[in-house]
């Protein structure tokens, strides 16, 4: 399963300047967003959200250990 913010995630981990900061924001809040959407779905649906937004948060605010984290996190519950 692909996702968006993932995805720019990803981009941002494998080259900093390839992502502007306010695509960074956007991306975190529409994360955000859309993990408060799946909160009442099945778990593991919710569960890969929740780490989507978290990778999302991580790369906004420049922590490229923990967006690392997070998309391995949401990698390893899309594989269930």
């Amino acid at each position: 399963m692909n996702n968006a913010h993932i995805e720019l995630v990803k981009r941002w981990l494998a080259d900093k300047d390839s992502v502007s900061r306010d695509e960074l924001v956007a991306n975190g809040s529409a994360a955000s967003y859309a993990y408060a959407a799946t909160a009442y779905v099945a778990a593991d649906v919710s569960d890969a959200a929740y780490a989507a937004s978290e990778a999302a948060y991580a790369a906004e605010v420049g922590f490229a250990a923990d967006a690392s984290y997070w998309v391995e996190r949401y990698e390893e519950l899309n594989k269930l």
